[in-house]
């Protein structure tokens, strides 16, 4: 492997480790409005649902199924950056500045190859972060719930042994259809959009972006690619979670996910916790393009000093 690609890897993983560190607990906060349905609403908003998390499981409950997120993030968001770096340079011709098209068409790559990281990732994650609401939800309701009012949550490596045991590779892989319908669209919104809001930056026509305008960018782009793709993160959260609470509906796929939310909850149940992952999406996407731009990979490995020569 070229030290370019080991440098690509190295700032993919930095920083998706500082990003999940900072804005994990509202992702969690996320995944819980996401996940409850009409008539079984533990939370009311995205500070609720810290406030109570807290309350009930302490400041390092906030934290639940980081582990997870902390161990694969970096091989994830090294794909995804290191997949749109290898696609660009493939569909420029001489070094040519990519068409609309052609920007939207590696963001598509980048987004198809991070799946197989991505999917077993928030697979594991939904079942822990979720875990405290149903918890929750039987200490209030422990007679309707049945069976004990309080049960201990399962590990990471308890929850990926049972479903290699019960389903093989694929129960790890549940929801992977929705995850690139998630993913793909994300990605070819996210990289072209920052791409251009980066150059409108730039000091002169080779010059960088400074680190601050790459921030700003990746922040504007990430949330914007977060909510437009809020609709499919909901279906995915729905048909990835294996535990249901009371009377909640379960799912057989996407489109009788679609069908019973439209019913039951009505269109806007789509945008339930859309705020929550703008919040995580914008800083974590900035700061993976300041590590990226920065060169922090170039650094470790002194590559910089041949690159400004």
């Amino acid at each position: 492997m070229a030290d370019k690609e080991v440098a690509v890897l190295i700032n993919g993983g930095i920083a998706g480790l500082i990003g999940v560190t900072c804005v994990f607990p509202i992702d969690l906060a996320k995944t819980r409005l996401q996940n409850q349905q009409n008539g079984s609403r533990m939370y009311t908003s995205m500070s609720d649902c810290l406030i109570k998390t807290i309350r009930s499981d302490g400041y390092f409950g906030m934290y639940r199924g980081a582990a997870v997120n902390l161990t694969l993030v970096t091989p994830e968001k090294a794909i995804k950056l290191a997949a749109n770096d290898f696609f660009r340079h493939h569909l420029s011709k001489d070094g040519q500045k990519l068409t609309l098209f052609k920007e939207m068409l590696a963001g598509c790559g980048a987004g198809t190859c991070q799946v197989i990281i991505t999917t077993p990732m928030e697979m594991l994650k939904i079942q822990l972060q979720d875990a405290g609401r149903i918890a929750a939800q039987r200490k209030l309701m422990p007679q309707v719930a049945g069976g004990p009012a309080v049960e201990k949550s399962p590990t990471a490596m308890q929850l990926t042994r049972d479903l290699l045991k019960s389903k093989g590779i694929a129960g790890l892989y549940k929801g992977l259809g929705a995850t690139l319908l998630r993913d793909v669209p994300f990605s070819i919104i996210y990289f072209p959009l920052f791409a251009n809001l980066n150059n409108l930056g730039r000091r002169g026509d080779e010059g960088t972006a400074p680190f601050y305008v790459s921030f700003v960018s990746g922040c504007i782009a990430g949330s914007t690619a977060a909510v437009a793709v809020n609709p499919v993160d909901v279906i995915k959260t729905r048909l990835q979670s294996l535990t249901r609470g009371t009377h909640e509906d379960t799912y057989s796929g996407v489109t009788d996910c679609i069908r019973k939310i439209l019913r039951h909850e009505g269109p806007t149940a789509f945008l339930k916790g859309a705020y929550c992952r703008a919040l995580v999406i914008a800083p974590l996407f900035g700061i993976a393009q300041v590590v990226y731009f920065l060169g922090v990979g170039e650094f470790l490995l002194g590559l910089l000093p041949k690159r400004q020569n």
